[in-house]
């Protein structure tokens, strides 16, 4: 029996942020930083900076930054960990029995 686990929501959340992932070379940054942040808010992404193909850096639009700030807080909450410890403890749910659920 297949299980909805926390590892497939974080195999999710990984695979969200790579494809909202682009790149940029050094010199193109430097040249079009506010354009570089534009571009990263409208189409709800991020860039990753790159000079002789190593990367330097990431640009965040505001809004990004702000939400990973809070994830990361709750994160490092006693609650909140409290709270996935128990929801860990409890029966889980199998993938089939969600795909009927939702039919």
């Amino acid at each position: 029996m297949t299980y909805v686990t926390v590892s497939l929501y974080d195999s999710v959340i990984i695979q969200q942020l790579i494809n909202d992932q682009k790149f940029a070379n050094i010199q193109k940054a430097q040249a079009g930083l506010t354009k570089l942040f534009a571009d990263a808010e409208k189409t709800d992404s991020f860039y990753t900076v790159m000079k002789n193909d190593e990367p330097l850096g990431v640009l965040l639009p505001q809004r990004r930054w702000e939400s990973l700030t809070e994830d990361f807080e709750a994160m490092s909450s006693p609650n909140y960990k409290k709270r996935i410890a128990a929801a860990r403890k409890s029966p889980r749910v199998s993938a089939q029995q969600i795909r009927k659920l939702i039919k």
